[in-house]
């Protein structure tokens, strides 16, 4: 069985944009639509099950919403139900279920893959409803997801162009514990930049949007529909998280696509090896920036425990210390407006990533320049803000308000 699994995963070079040049019937334009038609099923899927749940939530689900307005990085004003990972997730499984019936050799490793994420969804949605799952509890739970890819998918870590990271990769037991220490902490810092309303379900499109350029652009249609297929799921979710706030991503939510990510980054790294095993880092830069910075911040500079959430992340500073002074006003519509208007500022921050990494995905040298500039970029940007010297052009966009549905929450 691992042997087929492993099959389906790894490519023969004449697979190479089959799907796109070897046929020449009249269906070959319908084919190109495929993974498009992934991403529209799930989009819709997903829009459908996410509209039920805040109905349904609104009505008798008062066990998924989320009552905890007081916390550091708790910016709504009316309880939310936090359990938007269910509307991604069957997103997901409607597009498998599609691929099932025309794309069966995809469908295999979509299949494949979104079974090992059970562990990291499980224990992220029963944090959601207990509120009883730790963060070290969570961090184990995907950590096994990612073994289990890693053993049933052949999805791990061998390269990296890192000296000396390298060498150890290069051993099967080495290449597991970097992936799952890899796999774990990008679901992690997912879930750590989920603090704004559309905040991570945004930064993760833009991130599954560049993993999908470069798949086609290699021509492996597989990892590229797998890319498109999570798109549509969280632009589903979008849509009812943003701006308004009516439903939050949740722990759920935000460890499948932490992981989702990861995952598709790595088999596109293992199925084409011209892929510079950077890139996936450069796409995935900012929220692993902002978790390590956290993690040196709070043990060096506040010498309190890494995992104990603080208020002052980077989103946290500029809602504070810039859309703060730019509305002022504390009603709940203005809450929701300055906790909408903080988000966009971290989306330009993700893009500035992915540009450089989509330009250069082959070249591991100015990626490792671009991930440099990045967190030099990062950190100046972060003690401007801390010290209430934030740069004057923050200021002048902050002053834009955006449009509001007629139902406001704010935060996640």
């Amino acid at each position: 069985m691992r042997r087929r699994i492993l099959a389906a995963v790894r490519r023969a070079p004449m697979e190479r944009g089959c799907c796109w040049q070897a046929c020449r019937s009249p269906w070959a334009y319908f084919d190109k639509l495929r993974p498009v038609a992934a991403l529209l099923i799930s989009f819709f899927v997903s829009v459908l099950v996410t509209a039920w749940l805040v109905r349904a939530s609104a009505l008798q689900g008062h066990f998924a919403l989320d009552h905890d307005l007081s916390g550091p990085q708790k910016f709504h004003a009316h309880p939310v139900p936090r359990v938007g990972g269910v509307g991604i997730v069957l997103g997901l499984v409607f597009a498998l279920l599609w691929l099932v019936w025309r794309e069966p050799t995809t469908a295999t490793l979509f299949g494949w893959l979104l079974l090992c994420a059970v562990p990291a969804l499980g224990a992220g949605l029963l944090e959601d409803l207990t509120k009883r799952v730790s963060p070290g509890k969570r961090l184990m739970a995907t950590g096994l997801a990612a073994a289990l890819a890693f053993w049933l998918m052949g999805a791990g870590i061998t390269r990296t162009d890192i000296p000396g990271l390298d060498q150890v990769v290069a051993f099967s037991a080495g290449a597991l514990i970097v992936t799952v220490v890899a796999v774990a902490g990008i679901a992690n810092s997912v879930n750590i930049i989920d603090g704004f309303n559309g905040l991570a379900s945004m930064c993760v499109v833009i991130m599954l949007t560049a993993l999908a350029y470069v798949a086609f652009q290699v021509g492996d249609v597989q990892v590229g529909t797998l890319a498109l297929a999570g798109i549509g799921a969280v632009l589903g979710f979008f849509l009812w998280n943003f701006p308004g706030g009516m439903i939050f991503l949740g722990d759920g939510g935000a460890y499948l696509l932490g992981f989702y990510v990861a995952e598709v980054s790595i088999l596109l790294l293992v199925r084409n090896p011209t892929i510079s095993p950077l890139f996936p880092l450069l796409v995935c830069v900012y929220p692993v920036v902002e978790t390590l910075f956290s993690i040196y911040r709070r043990r060096f500079l506040r010498a309190t425990p890494p995992s104990m959430p603080d208020g002052i992340h980077l989103h946290s500073l500029i809602y504070r210390r810039v859309l703060r002074w730019a509305v002022g006003a504390r009603s709940a519509k203005a809450l929701t407006r300055r906790n909408s208007m903080t988000s966009p500022f971290l989306w330009a921050m993700c893009m500035a990533s992915a540009a450089p990494a989509v330009l250069f995905w082959d070249n591991s040298l100015l990626i490792a320049g671009s991930l440099a500039v990045f967190a030099i970029g990062y950190v100046v940007l972060y003690w401007r803000i801390v010290r209430f010297r934030s740069p004057r052009w923050l200021h002048t966009l902050a002053t834009r308000p955006l449009p509001l549905r007629r139902r406001d929450n704010a935060g996640t």
